[in-house]
């Protein structure tokens, strides 16, 4: 006898998949653009709690600021790289129908004998207009993108940004914050570095300095030297020649109670060095804490690779290989004078402090603990 098919055999069972992510209200979105010196990133978020949810997303090389040094002008082909990449950023914030946004431009604009041209024609070609910041916001937008990675522990802060055309630093007194208001002091420092007439508790800038030197223009100052390891020296002690003139110089630091944060690709790359990663993890990068021995011992491994090593080093990523030795040699003369147990290492930058900026202003941010 024929077997019987039983009942429903065959049928089809009913899909379970998630629910697609609702669209988020355009009214709820800010659009943050960093045009630097070697790159051109943008975010696109909406204010989720103390934080914020990224929705959208841009990066790309463009070498804004290939031979400014040399010639004092932005190149036709590098103006035409970086309006290339504009198009996309302009194509995704008419995609979500962004209308608050902050789009900055920095050092190689700043710099550029042709920055106006450049400007008009990216209003021409992409119909966005960029504002050219001063190195005080830029340091200040820096400072604040990191204020989650701040120690309740911490009593002297010294955020590094390391960019492609100039490098900040901002020193930051928190001893009379109470720990727990430190990172929110820090994010209050969105409005100004000079105490304002407020309530709560304020972090105390020290002295803040935009050295001109970042890792696209230090190694142009020093391309004619082709000892690599002389290079690298030479760039280091350069490099601490232009910020004798930052105040906290001078002054010796206990390793207790003192905590350096760096946001750049270089800090990043020798964090993702110093952890073995073959593939770039921001999960594990974001927040790292590394020691003065453990970054020596990267840089070093760096020297003995050589270019050609560098080069085919997948840790090292070939996007980020010729600029490596010049932001190392920054952190190094850092280091030199101010040796620390502290480096927090944040994959963040202007972008995230534009952000920031826009929503604490707004007030749509939640006023507690980061």
């Amino acid at each position: 006898m024929a077997p019987k098919r039983p009942t429903g055999a065959g049928a089809f069972l009913n899909p379970v998949e998630p629910p697609a992510p609702s669209r988020p209200n355009p009214a709820d979105l800010y659009a943050a653009l960093d045009l630097g010196t070697n790159s051109c990133r943008m975010l696109i978020a909406q204010p989720k709690g103390n934080q914020f949810h990224v929705i959208d997303s841009f990066s790309k090389t463009v070498q804004l600021g290939a031979g400014l040094e040399a010639t004092g002008q932005l190149s036709r082909a590098s103006m035409a790289r970086t309006v290339q990449a504009l198009r996309i950023c302009k194509t995704k914030i008419a995609k979500h129908k962004v209308s608050r946004m902050r789009l900055i431009a920095t050092e190689a604009c700043r710099r550029a004998e042709n920055a106006a041209e450049f400007m008009t024609y990216v209003k021409n070609e992409t119909g966005l207009s960029l504002d050219v910041i001063e190195p005080e916001e830029e340091a200040r937008l820096a400072v604040i993108s990191c204020a989650s990675l701040v120690s309740t522990k911490t009593e002297q802060l010294l955020v590094v940004d390391i960019g492609g055309g100039s490098t900040e630093l901002v020193w930051i007194d928190l001893s009379n914050v109470p720990p727990v208001e430190r990172s929110k002091a820090i994010m209050r420092l969105h409005s100004g570095f000079k105490p304002g007439s407020t309530p709560f508790p304020y972090a105390k800038v020290v002295d803040w300095i935009s050295v001109p030197l970042g890792v696209a223009t230090l190694r142009d100052q020093f391309n004619d030297v082709a000892d690599d390891a002389g290079r690298f020296a030479l760039m280091s002690w350069f490099f601490e020649e232009n910020m004798v003139s930052f105040k906290p110089y001078l002054s010796q630091q206990d390793r207790q109670g003192f905590q350096i944060i760096g946001t750049s690709g270089t800090v990043t790359t020798v964090a993702s060095t110093h952890l073995g990663l073959r593939r770039y993890d921001r999960n594990k990068v974001d927040g790292l804490r590394m020691n003065t021995e453990q970054i020596d011992k990267v840089v070093q491994g760096y020297l003995r690779l050589g270019p050609e090593g560098r080069r085919t080093d997948p840790r090292i990523g070939r996007d980020r290989h010729a600029l490596i030795m010049s932001g190392a040699a920054i952190l190094q003369a850092l280091l030199r004078v101010w040796p620390t147990d502290h480096l927090s290492v944040a994959d963040r930058g202007l972008r995230e402090g534009l952000l920031y900026a826009q929503m604490s202003a707004d007030g749509v941010l939640e006023d507690r603990q980061y």
